[in-house]
């Protein structure tokens, strides 16, 4: 079992973002994901929201080791070219430690406050398509022409290749089963999903046969959820050993309102259980 923590930068300064990501790095957690919002989702009024893939391009510089991500890039809010270039861009700056993981895109009431198209979903959906082709075939290097559902793309190249090769790692993150689980089983390198463990070792198993008839090996594709910290580690371990015995391979944590100290304390005795 693998742990990433969530450290949505949204109500907090900019130092104590990064301060959390290297404390968080130095437990040994294997990956930080932020959030691709523009506005805070929870809490009353006002209050610092940073960019996901501008963040994502300084915590690169201001750590070594850990893995980082946002959990997941909407497609409605970048040009599937421009998000390639960025993810490369992140991928250097990282030295090769992004995880790129991607969504359909769903909080309407922040598209619509910033003046930012909200498709229905099943267009949101087929720009999802599009932008996983896209920037599967723009890492590459090589020229590419693509008439989509949405995106048209003529002669386009991307340089330099990125340092994770063929590309970084993709995400695809849901729990559809009608567009979200064929994309998952065409194109994912890891699925994350929410749900109990029972629910999740359901839509797991509809991945392994979607992969199957896709020509791929199921076990080619990680399974990650969530995981709460917040209940206290008796509760995080019994979930977590629901979600290892369900096949998830991968558990993100979510900051505790208890704060640093449980972070360490789960780090310390529960993680090392899981190794």
């Amino acid at each position: 079992m693998r742990f990433g923590i969530d450290v949505a930068q949204q109500r907090m300064p900019w130092d104590e973002l990064v301060s959390r990501v290297r404390f968080v790095e130095e437990l040994g957690f294997e990956g930080a994901w932020g959030f691709d919002h523009f506005q805070p989702m929870y809490g009353e009024g006002p209050g610092e929201c940073f960019e996901g893939m501008t963040t994502l391009a300084a915590l690169a510089s201001a750590t070594t080791r850990i893995r980082l991500g946002l959990l997941v890039t909407g497609v409605t809010y970048r040009h599937p070219s421009v998000l390639a270039i960025q993810a490369v861009t992140v991928d250097h700056a990282s030295h090769g430690r992004l995880d790129l993981a991607l969504g359909a895109a769903w909080f309407e009431r922040e598209h619509r406050a910033l003046g930012i198209p909200f498709p229905p979903t099943g267009e949101r959906f087929d720009l999802l398509e599009d932008t996983l082709e896209i920037v599967t075939r723009l890492m590459t290097g090589e020229r590419v022409s693509y008439s989509g559902r949405h995106v048209t793309l003529q002669d386009a190249q991307v340089r330099p290749l990125p340092v994770q090769r063929p590309r970084p790692p993709i995400w695809i993150g849901g729990n559809g089963t009608r567009r979200t689980l064929p994309l998952v089983a065409k194109w994912a390198d890891a699925w994350h999903a929410w749900g109990d463990a029972a629910q999740i070792a359901a839509l797991s198993r509809r991945i392994d046969e979607l992969a199957e008839q896709a020509g791929r090996d199921p076990r080619a594709i990680v399974r990650a959820s969530s995981l709460s910290l917040s209940e206290g580690l008796d509760e995080a371990r019994r979930n977590a050993e629901a979600m290892r015995d369900a096949g998830v391979g991968y558990l993100v944590c979510g900051w505790p309102a208890q704060g640093r100290e449980l972070v360490a304390a789960f780090a310390e005795q529960v993680m090392p259980e899981f190794g």
